[in-house]
């Protein structure tokens, strides 16, 4: 089976931090891009962040500053560091695998829920 697999996912209070990593399964990501995206609740899926197979990284507006993309190439793990949470950063956390070849196969994993108490 060819996934990604998210975790890390917790219950914290406004001003708390989170590690979320997203490993490959099945397959290398080390020539991957990585893209992490959120749902909440009855909203539609948004796009957090992503890094590119080469290191460029890049954020939505409302996380920059805040949360931390990067690679650890030796454990084949994107991570999502993410500080100074915030209530509306609640909801669940996928990630997926892009940029061709086996890349395309890096999704479906179960995601991760991040619920971020005021």
């Amino acid at each position: 089976q060819v996934r990604v697999v998210e975790s890390g996912g917790g219950s914290v209070q406004a001003g708390g931090s989170l590690k979320l990593p997203c490993a490959a399964d099945g397959f290398t990501s080390i020539n991957c891009g990585v893209k992490w995206y959120r749902q909440a609740a009855g909203k539609r899926r948004e796009w957090v962040s992503s890094i590119e197979s080469w290191g460029p990284t890049n954020y939505v507006d409302s996380v920059k500053g805040r949360f931390t993309i990067s690679k650890d190439k030796d454990q084949d793990t994107v991570y999502l560091q993410m500080n100074s949470l915030k209530p509306e950063d609640t909801g669940a956390y996928f990630c997926e695998a892009y940029g061709g070849g086996w890349c395309d196969f890096g999704y479906g994993g179960p995601g991760t829920q991040v619920t971020v108490s005021s």
